[in-house]
């Protein structure tokens, strides 16, 4: 069944529509600036090298068209741009460009897009609105929606960041067309994870779908973006912050952003991390009782189906004591464990405080 729209509900007037558009996005983006900001003048269209050519003409053309001025801030591709000294950048164009606080940020990009436009927007005259137009099929299913910002530091990915939720997400199916077959591999990675720790039957649809899904398809892939936005608008609605169940949403990313720490990030996707890591807690919840046998198994097939890595004993993959060291900034860290999200079984997860002693042996005894 075809979605148009599904609300993130917040209170306080707070909350906003994902949008689903089968065209490219500038017509809706510029309906949402006039809708959900309405008394912006100015906008700033952010995006980076690679989606810039493509879509961001459209997107400012629509912007004027609806008597917005537009001026355009473009970052290098990928995960290195994900940086304090970007954010300077971006404030800088915003502040060149006259942005005042009744003004507007647009994001129109993957995820590294989406946390630039949203922190520059959060920090911008104590905070600017902003709408997300997501051309990255994980950031459609995943980070585009629940208003977490922020940058990576030498200590660890996104330790510094913000929530700031956007005015409006627009999810255009075109723009999924150009995306590298990497890059479509990584969005199902986290497709994968809402279904793991939420949706059985996510899970059991994606696999009797593997080659359409892969293909981009357009009916298979509305019906996961749509399923995807369902699960994480519910969560963020009910634990908005990250107090309580929103951390579920962190399946395999304890792991996974160690991953993307110690091999360097860009050289695995978020994704990658993302499914090496979703094998981790997979097994460490088979080890810690909480889930039957062979879950771990099941989990790295359906990876492995995927195209995504599932072999965390591949030899140029780091160990677990480096993968543990590396953890130990991770937000859900404390002086003596973390809280990992593990399962129970498929579409099962929840959350265990484990010490690193713990964990160490859990994960140690595996290997000898």
């Amino acid at each position: 069944m075809t979605v148009s729209e599904i609300q993130v509900a917040l209170g306080a007037g707070r909350g906003y529509p994902i949008r689903f558009v089968p065209g490219l996005p500038g017509p809706a983006v510029a309906a949402a600036a006039r809708e959900r900001v309405p008394g912006a003048r100015r906008a700033l269209l952010v995006t980076d090298s690679n989606v810039g050519p493509l879509y961001a003409a459209g997107v400012v053309a629509s912007l004027q068209g609806a008597s917005l001025a537009t001026e355009v801030f473009e970052l290098a591709a990928g995960e290195a741009s994900k940086s304090l000294t970007t954010i300077g950048a971006a404030v800088d164009r915003a502040l060149s460009a006259r942005l005042l606080r009744g003004d507007l940020v647009v994001a129109l990009g993957g995820g590294v897009v989406g946390d630039i436009a949203g922190f520059s927007a959060a920090i911008l005259h104590r905070g600017v609105a902003f709408i997300q137009a997501p051309t990255s099929l994980l950031a459609q299913v995943d980070s585009a929606v629940g208003g977490k910002t922020g940058v990576n530091h030498a200590a660890g990915k996104n330790l510094i960041g913000a929530f700031w939720q956007p005015r409006a997400v627009i999810s255009s199916a075109e723009v999924l067309q150009t995306l590298p077959a990497r890059e479509v591999r990584c969005g199902l990675a986290e497709a994968l994870k809402h279904g793991y720790l939420a949706d059985a039957a996510l899970v059991a649809r994606s696999l009797a779908r593997v080659d359409a899904l892969r293909r981009l398809e357009a009916e298979p892939v509305a019906e996961l973006v749509a399923d995807c936005c369902r699960i994480k608008a519910a969560v963020v609605a009910a634990d908005e912050r990250d107090h309580g169940q929103r951390v579920l949403l962190n399946l395999g990313h304890t792991f996974g952003h160690a991953y993307e720490r110690l091999v360097g990030y860009g050289a695995l996707t978020h994704g990658e991390a993302v499914a090496l890591g979703m094998v981790w807690a997979a097994r460490l919840s088979e080890r810690e009782g909480l889930a039957a046998a062979g879950l771990e198994a099941e989990v790295a097939g359906a990876l492995a189906a995927f195209g995504l890595p599932h072999d965390v004993a591949a030899p140029d993959l780091p160990g677990v004591d480096a993968l543990i060291e590396a953890a130990l900034t991770d937000k859900k860290a404390d002086a003596g464990g973390v809280r990992f999200v593990l399962l129970e079984g498929v579409g099962r997860g929840v959350t265990r405080r484990l010490s690193w002693d713990r964990v160490r042996a859990l994960l140690g005894a595996a290997d000898d």
